[in-house]
């Protein structure tokens, strides 16, 4: 159903499709001491605050073609912070053919834009295991819009604006509109999964698996990063600094907390 704005059945007033886009990513980190937890923590406070994802957010409403309405955030004690941006949804004969047809979106670098319609939101939870040494960042972020333009434009942009092991994302259409006939349309797009809108070259990164129900618009994707390199996961200091045994024990709880996070259960 590739079809631009001109070719598309005529509505009965306003496309009110709610169009709702969840991606939840995870970086995983090793910190040996109370010290490296607390640096950690507040690296990713300093490199993810308030700011800096109201400037993500912002170029998000660009890519999915919005217009901001009001922009709320916050930094929180000890660690964290929340967006909220509303968005409203612009003209559909304003819009970009690209904007109705399946593909991934654009990189950090290449964002185009104007929109309107809905919100989007951001919230971070840094946090680290009491006793195992391991710290996890959580970012996540909602995107809802109503009418004709798909959320899952911005999720390569989104994918390239963190570093991320663990990224769990959701896509549904909820409600309905009618033609002038008065005929329910429950979906205007095409979609057999999320898979679709991450290019090839990053898809070829991640081990992943789809969860759908197609009868119901809902489409649920997880990735896992297959390539493994202690030094990105150490804070501080590289694997040289550590023994043999070290190195596999880390290796081992690290590989555990990221399973345990793809698979949504706690691994023996």
């Amino acid at each position: 159903m590739s079809l631009t704005p001109k070719q598309r059945i005529e509505l009965h007033g306003f496309n009110n499709l709610t169009k709702s886009l969840s991606f939840n990513m995870y970086d995983i980190c090793y910190t040996r001491t109370k010290e490296e937890r607390e640096a950690y923590i507040k690296y990713i406070d300093e490199q993810y605050n308030a700011d800096r994802l109201t400037n993500i957010l912002t170029k998000v409403t660009d890519i999915i073609e919005a217009n901001i309405l009001n922009v709320a955030k916050q930094d929180y004690e000890p660690q964290g912070a929340s967006v909220t941006i509303l968005i409203s949804e612009g003209p559909v004969d304003e819009s970009s053919i690209e904007s109705f047809q399946e593909s991934p979106g654009p990189f950090p670098e290449a964002i185009v834009g104007h929109l309107d319609k809905s919100h989007i939101t951001v919230h971070t939870y840094p946090e680290y295991h009491p006793d195992e040494g391991i710290s996890t960042f959580r970012a996540d972020i909602d995107i809802s819009t109503c009418g004709e333009i798909s959320p899952l434009k911005a999720l390569n942009y989104l994918i390239h604006s963190f570093e991320t092991d663990v990224m769990v994302m959701d896509y549904r259409v909820r409600g309905f509109t009618r033609d002038v006939k008065g005929h329910k349309l429950f979906i205007d797009h095409d979609i057999n999964s999320i898979q679709n809108y991450i290019p090839e070259g990053l898809e070829e990164n991640f081990e992943m698996i789809d969860v759908n129900v197609y009868q119901e618009n809902i489409f649920h994707t997880k990735c896992k990063l297959k390539k493994f390199d202690l030094n990105n996961y150490l804070f501080g200091y590289s694997e040289d600094a550590l023994s043999e045994e070290e190195r596999k024990s880390i290796t081992m709880k690290l590989k555990k907390e990221m399973d345990e996070i793809f698979y949504a259960k706690n691994m023996s």
